[in-house]
């Protein structure tokens, strides 16, 4: 039977875009699609990836171009749509069902994902900040206000979310709202290290994938990729300083220089 060249593309550029927006790096995308091209039987197949763009084109038989380009909007990371899709991908190139069994499992992969409730993902925010609190050499009493601090980092990204704000600005208000945060318990007696506390709740905003990614990405050689994502990792990085020195300096113009 004639290989349908447009439903093809169709597949692998479904399987790309998912990976993507999953978190996946780039050459695991560029591979993963070349892979399932060849196991379809595709002869000559190119593959273009970037943090913000895919682009996939093959030639048929007859000399025929076939190409499409998906923009890919902001995303995060997802572990377990990852390695899902992850799967997936060698399943599929083990198998080669037909295209449309091939993008009904990706389907199901998105009905049977899980999103963690606000609750949730506040309780782990508590944990992981108030952890990081006691690892820099803070009291358990510190530990505590960082895990609140890190509760008020997660409300306050939910609430940016839904109200459709950038990851910049996300970012800016998340690390004022935290070091606000910091000041008054440190000054209600609860905590007694504030810049320790500020420092383990501000880890929930540092970009640690995105530049290990960047790293990745640029000893591998895909350099556009790679210097986009540490030019974003650098910018997030800003941001925090940005929302925590607003903060701290308006707590010091209010109180008349002291924190």
């Amino acid at each position: 039977m004639e290989l349908d060249y447009n439903k093809l593309l169709d597949m692998v550029s479904e399987m790309g875009y998912r990976l993507m927006k999953s978190g996946a790096e780039i050459y695991r995308v560029e591979e993963s699609i070349q892979r399932l091209l060849q196991a379809y039987g595709a002869p000559r197949g190119e593959v273009f990836a970037i943090p913000n763009c895919l682009m996939v084109s093959l030639t048929s038989p007859d000399g025929r171009p076939v190409t499409q380009i998906r923009r890919m909007p902001t995303h995060g990371t997802d572990i377990y749509l990852l390695e899902k899709y992850n799967g997936l991908c060698r399943r599929l190139c083990r198998e080669t069902p037909a295209f449309e069994e091939a993008l009904e499992q990706m389907e199901a992969i998105t009905r049977t994902h899980r999103v963690y409730s606000l609750p949730t993902q506040l309780a782990a925010h508590f944990l992981g900040c108030g952890m990081f609190s006691l690892f820099y050499g803070g009291t358990p009493a510190d530990g505590l206000c960082g895990g609140l601090c890190g509760m008020v980092i997660g409300l306050c990204m939910a609430l940016m979310t839904r109200l459709g704000a950038n990851l910049f600005f996300r970012t800016i208000a998340g690390g004022a709202a935290s070091a606000l945060a910091a000041v008054a318990l440190t000054r209600l007696g609860v905590g007694q290290n504030q810049d320790l506390i500020i420092i383990g709740a501000l880890m929930a905003l540092v970009p640690g994938i995105a530049m290990t990614n960047a790293m990745r990405d640029i000893m591998a050689g895909d350099m556009v990729a790679g210097i986009s994502k540490a030019a974003e990792a650098l910018l997030i990085g800003a941001a925090i300083a940005l929302g925590t020195a607003l903060a701290l300096g308006l707590t010091r113009m209010v109180t008349g220089g002291a924190l």
